[in-house]
């Protein structure tokens, strides 16, 4: 007797019948996730920074205009009014901060870009947490902001100001906080707008207004009223202030010219102190962080 072999052949649908569809597993949200999400976002914005190197290059030209151009320039027509004080010196704190200013403002509109090219709705449909996307959104335009922030300060000995290390430090952190804010900001805005002629549009609309009322290129006292309040109201005000009394702090200057171009930012005649300064523009910070992930997590 001969036996016979079986021989198994994979079972084929019918003909007409549609055919089985896998089962696709999304993992599950963690917290692991959204730390992980966080740190592929802000590596992102790492990666494009570092590949654009024109970008780096003429972000530099402005701050170079405003310290070796408009500040040589108008030295010797200010010089009555600066008490010996090199104009360069007293614009220095102001540039620094334009520096981050326009950085982080022009990171958050990268934004725009990757919603008009789609990428920004393959983010949003990722198993993860949306304020995780703006948090690494966030970190990444603070850092590449604070970056540039830091090639501008190592122009501090040009314009007479010392290469002290604990004014180094300081500085270095009112800019974080700055950039992080500031970046903030942007990606608030960014949330509504879906083009991106109309977000520089409204940027420059509202950078340079906060640029030139913050004080960075004139003192804040002896105003007229209605400029006084609105340097009050100008949240880059309490950035530019504590940042030049820190410079201040390191020079040797006369008590008259201290006066004059540092007189500090004042509430009804009270002098605002610098960690109370910082913390406004941090506080301002997380407001436009929370409206931010609001914004985010209520579109598809």
């Amino acid at each position: 007797m001969v036996a016979s072999t079986a021989t198994s052949e994979p079972t084929r649908p019918a003909a007409g019948a549609p055919l089985p569809v896998p089962a696709v597993h999304v993992p599950a949200s963690s917290l692991r996730g959204d730390l992980r999400a966080v740190k592929i976002v802000w590596e992102r914005e790492l990666i494009r920074f570092s590949k654009d190197k024109l970008r780096m290059i003429t972000s530099l030209v402005q701050p170079f205009l405003f310290l070796f151009v408009l500040g040589t320039g108008l030295s010797r027509l200010a010089s009555a009014g600066t008490h010996g004080v090199d104009l360069r010196t007293f614009v220095y704190p102001g540039v620094l901060c334009m520096a981050v200013l326009f950085t982080a403002m022009f990171s958050a509109a990268s934004l725009v870009w990757d919603r008009e090219f789609g990428f920004l709705r393959e983010m949003m449909v990722a198993p993860v947490r949306r304020s995780s996307l703006v948090l690494g959104k966030c970190f990444g335009g603070a850092t590449v902001a604070c970056f540039q922030g830091i090639l501008v300060l190592c122009l501090a000995g040009l314009v007479g100001v010392p290469y002290a290390p604990v004014l180094l430090l300081e500085i270095f952190v009112l800019q974080l906080v700055l950039a992080f804010t500031i970046t903030a900001f942007g990606v608030m805005v960014a949330a509504r707008i879906k083009q991106i002629q109309s977000f520089m549009a409204v940027t420059q609309m509202v950078m340079m207004p906060m640029y030139f009322l913050s004080g960075a290129i004139f003192p804040v006292s002896g105003l007229p009223q209605w400029l006084t309040i609105l340097n009050r109201l100008d949240p880059m005000t309490y950035a530019v202030d504590p940042m030049r009394r820190l410079v201040f702090n390191h020079l040797n200057i006369s008590a008259a010219a201290r006066r004059a171009l540092d007189p500090g930012v004042t509430w009804w005649g009270w002098h605002v102190p610098t960690l109370l300064e910082a913390g406004v523009v941090a506080a301002i910070g997380m407001i436009c962080l929370a409206v931010a992930i609001v914004e985010f997590s209520g579109r598809e």
